[in-house]
C-alpha cells in the first residue's frame, strides 16, 4: 500500500469509530428499550428501525465492495 493509501484508510477507520463512539453515546441516552420503538407520528420510523436500516445498508456496502455492487443477499 502507497502513503495516499494508507493515510486515507487510517482517516475512514478514524471516521467510523468517530461516528461509532458518536452513536453509542446518543444511545445510552435513551432511558429505556420502550423508547426505541417510539414513533412521533404515522409517517415516522422509530429509532430501532432506523439503526436496522442503516446497519444493514453498511454490511451490504463494505462487503465485498470490489466483487459485488449493491444490494446483496
Amino acid at each position: 500500500m502507497n502513503s495516499i493509501e494508507t493515510e486515507f484508510l487510517c482517516r475512514a477507520i478514524d471516521r467510523f469509530n468517530n461516528l461509532k463512539t458518536k452513536s453509542e453515546k446518543s444511545i445510552l441516552q435513551i432511558e429505556n428499550d420502550a423508547d426505541l420503538y417510539w414513533l412521533p407520528d404515522g409517517e415516522s420510523n422509530s429509532i430501532a428501525i432506523l439503526i436496522k436500516h442503516i446497519t444493514g445498508n453498511m454490511r451490504s456496502r463494505w462487503t465485498n465492495i470490489f466483487e459485488q455492487d449493491g444490494e446483496k443477499s
